[in-house]
Parts: structure tokens; C-alpha cells; sequence
């Protein structure tokens, strides 16, 4: 495989041993570029009691399908682990797998535009705008030339850095999935390697149930896909955005924002056009991280002004931060490098000397860079809960959670109040059906900055992590009570989650294991709650 055949150095082991100076490399594991670019580095470093990154023996810098297919045979043939790398995102730790042979897909960047896509075995008159993109892309570098160079929208995710691959096989949201669906949702066509050494190319008409696996059932579980092709749109003209941060200064007034809060999102931002967050934490904080496609700023404002003129009317009840930053772009504007640059304090650029000028991501995503997770939990939240009847009791859960921890609304991660065709589409993928019911995936979460055991000033804060997971627990409990059979989100759930087969895919399950008993019959692709035979 000459220069494709590398042999894995992680900067944390030699810190470990003293080689190279530990202050530098932490600094470092603050660049998402930096990282990606390592193979023995992963975008989140652990979780507290569960696992630590640990690297590979030897890599293959893939290039091609046929680089894939030989490790695999490789592997199957000498029964060496195997684990695969993209984006290396994975909350659960599935990108890394120590004394294995990681198959690396950084190399493979391919990005090509289809004005009329035909996935091959389909009849003529099946043809689509599309995207082919190679495994190892990331989700800035598609949308720069998908949207900004072609005018053009395709689905992806909301983290510039995240792969493409593992993104699309977990499902899959971004910040319009309730227009546009999940990415999974949008897969056309995928090339994946099976545990046989074969390349296969996939679609509604070759491998129709490894298809279906391929578009939600977990990244990594029933092959390694090294290519994707992915329905693409008219790019909305105009994207938009609303911030702001409001303090209540008692119980009474802060029950009363939470519930205000929610009746106006039902009233007005239930729909297709608006996505993103609803914050709710501890000292009676409500924070509101809200985007919306096709609308001008003035429609924007417009929309907010009742909701705004409210928290004006209470005095100083109600304080907010700052105000309300509300803004719209143009449609071509919202992943350019250039126009993002000029705009102060909304991304960070890869400070190595020599990047390019096109790797920034998002400031907003800078805690997560080199995390390590003290806790992460989930919940879909039913629209059923906005109705006057159950409104109450979905309000008092998120005040008596926001007093333990912080808990936030994701009202992208859940689809009910989408389009027809988001919400149809969806429901064809592996992902659990409850998605489609929900209006919200709640995340309550606890996070620390990068560390890693054995390096003397950078070692994981153990007692705080488990202080920390404890008080997420706390929070998630009149959550979990609301509906304690709720579902959640395979790629952003708990590690120590029980009954996740159930949460995650729901009745999808059985096809999803039909599914590894036929192309995997002797589970080489294996994880932390993978499908299982």
C-alpha cells in the first residue's frame, strides 16, 4: 500500500512519556483541524468512567475504495480489530480502538456536483440534483461548494468539523432538518465495503436493506462506506439568526418566562422555517440560539417583537443580557470563509502556520473541541407536551431540571411541525419513528476541557466529572418522568443508557439486525451500542 500504510503516533502517549511538552499539545487539542489531521487524535478525548481515547497500531491513509477493501480482508482474514475514522466525532469512542488497524478516511475529499444524478440500477427519470462526496470530507468544505460555489443546499450537519460519513449513518441533523429532513434522509447513494472485501455501490434498488441500514442504523456497523451521494436543493435565499440571554429575578417570573417562551414557539416558530436552541439553566437563565432559512430580517423582527415587547413589559422582572442580536444573510453568505471572517467573535480559524483560509468552524463549538465528557443524556420531547392540556407539566420538568443543571432544547433534532417531505423522508431511514412526533431532542450535558490520564497537569478531573454526571441525572429526572419510554438520538445519547436498541431505532430494530446477520454475519464492525447479533 506504499505511503498509505502508516504506522499510528499519538501526541497524548508521547506526552505521556515525556517527549513532547504537554502545555504545547493542549493547546493544540483546542483546533479541530490539528486533530483531525492526527490519526491517533479524536475530536473528543473520553468520557469520565467509560473510556479514553487510545490509538491504533498502523492506519491505512485510505485513498480509495480498493485501499478499504484490502484492510478489511486484512482483517477478517488475520483477525485483527478493525475500527474506522472520519470526522472522528464519536461521543461513544467508536472512531478508536487500541492495537487495531484503523482505516483512515482523511484522504478521501472528493466533492462532485450533479445537476442530474441516476443512481445506477434506476430506471431513466430517477434523476436528482445531487452531491457525491468522499468519506473522508467535512461537513464546511461540502457546504462551501455546494452552496456558496453551485447555489445549492444540501443537508448536513450544523458542526463545520464533523465528518460526512458517520454523520450520515447516525441519521444525521442539521439546523433546517424540520425543511429539509435528516442527512440520512437524503442519502441517495452510498459505496461501502462490506465485511466480505466487497465494494458495493447501494441505493432503493442495489442492496436495498443494506441501504437502510446504511441511513441511520450507526456509523461503522454494517461496513465502511467510502463514498455518499446526497439530494441537493435550491438554496434558501436568505439565512437568518436570533441570539439573546435573559435573567429572571424570581421563581415566579422565571416559571412564567419558561412557559411564555414555549407557548411563542409553539405560536410561532413551530414550523419548517426555524431550528436550533432553546436554552434553559440553573440562576433562572434563559438563553435562545435560534436559526431560520427564507426570511428577511425585518420578517425576522417582526416575528420576535411579541415575544420581546413581553420581556420589556415585566420591567426588571426580566433583564436581558445584552440585545437581542437578530440578523439575515444571504443564502450564499452563511459557510463562505471570507464574509465569515469579518464578522466578529462568530468562528475561529485553524491558527497552524500555512492553513488554509477556508478552516474555520463555528466559536460556538469551541468547548467541544478535545472534550472529555462528564456526562450526556437525551430525550425526544413530544409535541403532544405543547398542547394547552400538557404545556404545565412540560414547564414545571424544565424549571425543576434548570435548577440541578442546564438542559436545552433542540428543536432541529426533532421533526414534528416539518415539512411533509422532511418528515416522510425520515420516516424511510433506520432512525427511530418516534422522531417524527417529537418537536425537540432535549440535551442535558456536562463537559470538561481536553485531559488525558498519566500526563502530570492535564489529567481528567475524575471526582468532578462524577459530581457533574450526578447532577445531570438529578436534571434528567423530571424529564424522564414526562415520558420515561422516550426515544433519543443514536449519535448524541448516553453512554450508559439502558434499553437503547429501543430508544435509539425503535421498531426498526429487527430489520437493522436482519441487516448485520447478512452483510456481517461475523460482526468485524463492532461498538459501543451497535447493532448486535
Amino acid at each position: 500500500m506504499g505511503n498509505r500504510l502508516v504506522r499510528v503516533a499519538s501526541p497524548l502517549v508521547e506526552a505521556q512519556h515525556g517527549k513532547i511538552d504537554a502545555k504545547d499539545l493542549f493547546r493544540r487539542l483546542k483546533n479541530p483541524y490539528w486533530i483531525g489531521d492526527e490519526a491517533g487524535l479524536t475530536q473528543t478525548l473520553g468520557w469520565i468512567d467509560a473510556w479514553s481515547t487510545r490509538p491504533s497500531l498502523m492506519a491505512v491513509a485510505a485513498e480509495g475504495a480498493e485501499d478499504i477493501a484490502a484492510a478489511v480482508r486484512f482483517s477478517s482474514r488475520n483477525h485483527v480489530p478493525l475500527v474506522t475514522k472520519g470526522g472522528g466525532h464519536s461521543y461513544f469512542g467508536n472512531s478508536n480502538r487500541a492495537n487495531s488497524l484503523l482505516v483512515w478516511t482523511r484522504r478521501m475529499r472528493g466533492i462532485e456536483v450533479h445537476d442530474r444524478f441516476l443512481p445506477q440500477g434506476a430506471p431513466p427519470g430517477a434523476e436528482i440534483p445531487a452531491v457525491s462526496i468522499g468519506a473522508g470530507t467535512l461537513w464546511g468544505e461540502v457546504y462551501r461548494t455546494v452552496a456558496r460555489d453551485h447555489g445549492r443546499y444540501v443537508q448536513g450537519g450544523g458542526c463545520m468539523t464533523v465528518g460526512t460519513a458517520g454523520f450520515i449513518q447516525g441519521g444525521g441533523f442539521g439546523s433546517f432538518s424540520k425543511q429539509f429532513g435528516t442527512g440520512a434522509a437524503n442519502l441517495v447513494e452510498a459505496e461501502v465495503v462490506t465485511a466480505d472485501g466487497r465494494v458495493r455501490v447501494v441505493n432503493p434498488w442495489q442492496d436495498p436493506e443494506l441501504f437502510f441500514a446504511l441511513r441511520g442504523g450507526g456509523g461503522g456497523t454494517f461496513g465502511i462506506v467510502t463514498r455518499l451521494t446526497l439530494k441537493t436543493y435550491p438554496l434558501p435565499d436568505r439565512f437568518g439568526a436570533v441570539m439573546f440571554e435573559v435573567a429572571a429575578a424570581d421563581d415566579s417570573i422565571w416559571r412564567a418566562l419558561v412557559e411564555h417562551m414555549l407557548r411563542f414557539y409553539r405560536d410561532a416558530l413551530f414550523n419548517p422555517k426555524w431550528g436550533e436552541q432553546i436554552g434553559f439553566h440553573p440562576g433562572r437563565r434563559l438563553s435562545v440560539s435560534m436559526l431560520c432559512h427564507s426570511l428577511r430580517e425585518t420578517e425576522i423582527r417582526a416575528a420576535w417583537e411579541p415575544l420581546f415587547a413581553w420581556i420589556r413589559s415585566q420591567g426588571d422582572r426580566l433583564k436581558l443580557k445584552n440585545d437581542p442580536l437578530v440578523i439575515s444573510l444571504a443564502g450564499r453568505q452563511l459557510w463562505d470563509p471570507e464574509f465569515l471572517t469579518k464578522l466578529p467573535g462568530i468562528t475561529i480559524s485553524d491558527d497552524r502556520p500555512g492553513a488554509s483560509a477556508n478552516n474555520i468552524f463555528w466559536a460556538t463549538n469551541l468547548g467541544e473541541v478535545g472534550q472529555v465528557l462528564n456526562a450526556y443524556q437525551s430525550r425526544w420531547i413530544a409535541a403532544s407536551w405543547l398542547q394547552p392540556d400538557r404545556l404545565g407539566q412540560l414547564v414545571d420538568a424544565l424549571v425543576t431540571s434548570s435548577s440541578a443543571w442546564s438542559v436545552t432544547l433542540h428543536t432541529n433534532k426533532g421533526l414534528a411541525g416539518g415539512s411533509a417531505e422532511a418528515l416522510a423522508a425520515t420516516l424511510e431511514t433506520a432512525t427511530n419513528p418516534e422522531v417524527a412526533a417529537a418537536f425537540a431532542l432535549l440535551i442535558c450535558a456536562a463537559d470538561a476541557p481536553p485531559a488525558y490520564p498519566g500526563i502530570a497537569g492535564f489529567e481528567p478531573d475524575v471526582a468532578n466529572g462524577r459530581t457533574e454526571a450526578a447532577r445531570v441525572r438529578q436534571a434528567m429526572s423530571p424529564i424522564i418522568m414526562l415520558d420515561p419510554k422516550a426515544g433519543t438520538y443514536v449519535s448524541e445519547a448516553d453512554y450508559f443508557g439502558s434499553d437503547w436498541q429501543r430508544a435509539y431505532w425503535g421498531s426498526n430494530y429487527p430489520r437493522l439486525v436482519a441487516a448485520k446477520r447478512r452483510y456481517d454475519p461475523n460482526s468485524l464492525f463492532t461498538g459501543h451500542h451497535t447493532v448486535e447479533l
